[in-house]
C-alpha cells in the first residue's frame, strides 16, 4: 500500500482584504521583526504598502528587500540571506508572485546552513528540509500557487540551471491569499500565471505520484481556473473571476506540493533558465504538444481533466474528452496570445544549439520520470523542437 505524504502551511487566511490580516498572523506565530522580500515594481508602484501598512498600524516597523529578479538567482539568494543574518529578524515575508516568494523560501533555507554552502548544493535530489526563519507569503499574483508549496526554484548563475529545490525548509508557515491584491495585474501576466496554475492542476492529476488528497484539490482547481481564466483575462476588475482564480491557483500549489509536477515542468524550467522567458509562459508555450504526447499513457485521468475543466461533458467517451482537452489547450493558448519559442523572438539556431543541454536538465529535474508517459533523451529534443513554432 502507498503512503502519500501532506503537507500544507500551518495557517492560511483566504478572502478579499486578508492582507490587512498581516499583522495578526505574525502575532499568532509570537513573530514581529520581518523581513520583507519583495521586487522592485511592488516598492515603485506603491503596492508594497498594502503589506506595510497593516504592520506599521500593529507597531511593526519591517525592512524590505526589494532586489530580486524575475526568475529567482543564487546570487540574489545570497545577497539577501546577507542582509537576514545582518538583521535580528525573526520571520520572513514573500509578498509578490512566484519570484519574490520564492527567493524567500530559498533565504530561509540557505541562511540555515553553514557559511560559503552554495544554492546548488540543495537542488533535487537533495532534501532541503530546515530553514533558518519561518515564512510567511503572501501572492499578488494567481499562478505559482508558491504560497502553499514545498519547492522553490533557483536559477545557478554559473551553469544557468533552473534549480528545483525541495523540502519542508521550502513550506511557508502561513499565506494570506487575496484575489483582490491581483485587480491590477495586467493581462499578460494574468494569462501566463492562469496557465502556469492549470498547468499544476493537470500535472499534479495526471502525475505517477498523484494521490486521493491531491487529486480532489487539483479537480477543484481545474473547476475553478476553466470557468474563470477567460474572464479574468479580458475583464480584470471581474471580481468572481479573480476570486476563483485566485483559489485555484492556491489549491493547484497545494495538489501539485503533495503530488508532483511532470514533463511540462521539467521541459519549461530550461526556457526559462536559457532565454529568460516568464515561466507561466514557457508551460504554455509547451502544454499543448506535451498533453498530446502524453495523452494515451493516462487518458481516463486527462479525459476526467477535461469534464473538470469544462470542456467535455459526463457522457463523452475518454477518447472524445481527451480530444477536447487538446482542443481547449490549444485554443487558450490561441485567445491568450501566446506566442511560440520563434514568436517570442528566441533565434532558430540559438534555439538549436542549446537544445542537447536543455534536454539534460529537463530529465536531471527529475520532473519527466513524474509524466505518465515517461521520454526518452530524444522524445524531449523532438518535442521542443516541435513546439518551436
Amino acid at each position: 500500500m502507498t503512503v502519500a505524504q501532506i503537507v500544507s502551511p500551518r495557517l492560511m487566511r483566504i478572502g478579499g482584504g486578508a492582507v490587512n490580516q498581516v499583522a495578526e498572523v505574525l502575532a499568532t506565530f509570537g513573530l514581529s521583526r520581518p523581513l520583507v522580500v519583495t521586487d522592485p515594481w511592488m516598492v515603485s508602484s506603491g503596492t508594497i504598502e498594502r503589506c506595510l501598512a497593516p504592520l506599521r498600524k500593529a507597531g511593526i516597523a519591517a525592512q524590505v528587500f526589494s532586489d530580486t529578479v524575475p526568475d529567482p538567482t543564487d546570487t540574489v539568494v545570497e545577497a539577501g540571506v546577507a542582509i537576514l543574518l545582518s538583521g535580528a529578524f525573526d520571520c520572513l515575508i514573500g509578498f509578490g508572485g512566484g519570484s519574490p516568494m520564492d527567493t524567500a523560501k530559498a533565504m530561509a533555507i540557505l541562511a540555515a546552513a553553514p557559511p560559503g554552502t552554495k544554492m546548488r548544493q540543495f537542488k533535487v535530489p537533495a532534501q532541503a528540509d530546515a530553514a533558518k526563519l519561518p515564512v510567511i507569503c503572501i501572492p499578488t499574483t494567481a499562478g505559482t500557487g508558491s504560497e502553499a508549496t514545498r519547492f522553490t526554484v533557483v536559477t545557478d548563475t554559473e551553469t544557468e540551471e533552473k534549480m528545483l529545490i525541495a523540502g519542508l525548509g521550502a513550506l511557508p508557515l502561513a499565506a494570506l491569499v487575496d484575489f483582490e491584491l491581483t485587480y491590477t495585474v495586467p493581462p499578460r501576466i494574468t494569462a501566463d500565471t492562469g496557465i502556469d496554475s492549470l498547468t499544476h492542476a493537470l500535472e499534479a492529476y495526471v502525475s505517477k505520484r498523484a494521490n486521493p488528497h491531491a487529486d480532489s484539490l487539483a479537480l477543484s482547481a481545474m473547476r475553478l481556473i476553466g470557468s474563470s481564466l477567460r474572464r479574468a483575462f479580458h475583464h480584470p476588475r471581474d471580481a468572481a473571476a479573480r476570486e476563483a482564480m485566485m483559489l485555484g491557483a492556491m489549491q493547484a500549489g497545494l495538489a501539485f506540493s503533495n503530488s508532483s509536477v511532470a514533463l511540462v515542468h521539467g521541459m519549461s524550467r530550461p526556457i526559462g533558465a536559457h532565454f529568460h522567458v516568464p515561466h507561466g509562459l514557457s508551460n504554455a508555450m509547451l502544454l499543448p504538444a506535451v498533453t498530446e504526447f502524453s495523452l494515451n499513457a493516462a487518458l481516463p485521468r486527462y479525459a476526467e481533466a477535461a469534464r473538470a475543466i469544462g470542456v467535455a461533458r459526463r457522457e463523452d467517451a475518454d477518447q472524445l474528452a481527451g480530444a477536447k482537452l487538446l482542443e481547449e489547450l490549444r485554443a487558450l493558448n490561441q485567445e491568450l496570445q501566446v506566442p511560440t519559442p520563434r514568436g517570442y523572438g528566441i533565434a532558430a539556431d540559438e534555439w538549436e544549439r542549446r537544445l542537447p543541454v536543455m534536454a539534460q536538465q529537463a530529465i536531471a529535474s527529475g520532473s519527466p520520470a513524474n509524466n505518465p508517459r515517461v521520454p526518452t533523451e530524444e522524445e524531449i529534443l523532438a518535442l521542443y523542437r516541435r513546439v518551436y513554432g
